[in-house]
């Protein structure tokens, strides 16, 4: 199903997995019933983006299993504090490939000697007799200006420390190489059938702007970005990082109208996620999700792109 109203993909996650309210464990099924952000049909890519299989009724069994005890998959996580975003869903999916019997290896590093670390597999994951590897990678990315059809430098993240470009094309140029590297054929008990990336998030759009691009999945999430005085009258609620992956639904949580909201953020240096959200039955509920950039956050964004200043 193609779902092109902002706030679709929330809907459909809410009627689906609405029971699951312990946020570890709603990542993870966002994680796994979630849109690919790219879509693996497309020429883009030359068949080297990889595509979870949907969600069966054990696996949906099995998450409400854990949302009745966490504690196998906090055990998982352990009690450290993820401030990498990335890592924090990184380990999540390796949890879910460990349960089911598909993970073979993950982060595991390929080095030359001690002093020289060629790269790491994100995933090495049983196929028969044969292995597939995929690097995975989960992404926020605002489309500024014109979209660049094939390039995907407009497709800019939150903080302008990359674009989806610059991204994939280090994934699928550098990173997808890593089996044929000699210092991996050590570390390989078995042959490498594929070599693909798994790419999750959610894309912005500011208002007017369409979110069908070649290369981007149909029905990817996605959400807006404005500037605080941009904003419009709902029921907001700020979200830390780690809640950045599923739709919030949350209770006891700070919720703002959007007088206080804009105040807060009149001064906003760096690009904040929100939420709008909607009381149902105590729980406050996504409805739908943006980026509050600072007043100048576009003419940066054009600059650094212009400037070709974006790091690889």
């Amino acid at each position: 199903m193609i779902e092109t109203d902002v706030g679709a993909f929330q809907a459909r996650f809410e009627r689906r997995w609405g029971h699951l309210t312990h946020p570890r464990v709603r990542a993870l099924a966002w994680l796994l019933d979630s849109p690919d952000l790219l879509d693996p049909t497309s020429p883009h890519w030359g068949g080297r983006i990889a595509s979870l299989a949907p969600v069966t009724p054990a696996v949906a069994t099995w998450l409400a299993a854990l949302q009745d005890d966490p504690s196998p998959l906090d055990a998982a996580l352990g009690p450290k504090f993820y401030s990498r975003l990335g890592l924090y869903a990184e380990k999540l999916l390796a949890f879910y490939f460990e349960q089911h019997g598909l993970l073979v290896a993950h982060g595991l590093q390929v080095q030359v000697n001690r002093n020289d670390t060629v790269g790491e597999f994100d995933f090495l994951l049983r196929d028969g007799n044969e292995l597939l590897h995929w690097e995975f990678a989960t992404k926020f990315y605002l489309l500024e200006g014109a979209p660049d059809p094939g390039v995907f430098n407009h497709l800019i993240g939150p903080n302008l420390a990359d674009t989806l470009g610059l991204k994939m094309r280090k994934i699928l140029d550098k990173q997808l190489a890593l089996s044929r590297h000699p210092a991996a054929q050590s570390l390989l008990a078995h042959p490498v059938r594929a070599a693909q990336a798994l790419v999750k998030g959610w894309l912005f759009y500011a208002a007017g702007a369409t979110s069908a691009m070649d290369g981007i999945s149909p029905g990817h999430g996605h959400g807006f970005w404005c500037t605080p005085m941009q904003l419009t009258q709902q029921r907001y609620v700020v979200l830390p990082r780690l809640q950045w992956l599923a739709p919030f639904k949350g209770r006891d949580v700070e919720v703002l109208d959007v007088d206080v909201l804009q105040a807060r953020l009149f001064d906003l240096a760096q690009p904040v996620l929100v939420a709008t959200v909607d009381n149902v039955e105590g729980w406050e509920v996504e409805r739908t999700r943006g980026f509050v950039v600072p007043h100048d956050w576009t003419e940066q964004a054009a600059a650094r792109r212009l400037l070709g200043t974006l790091p690889a």
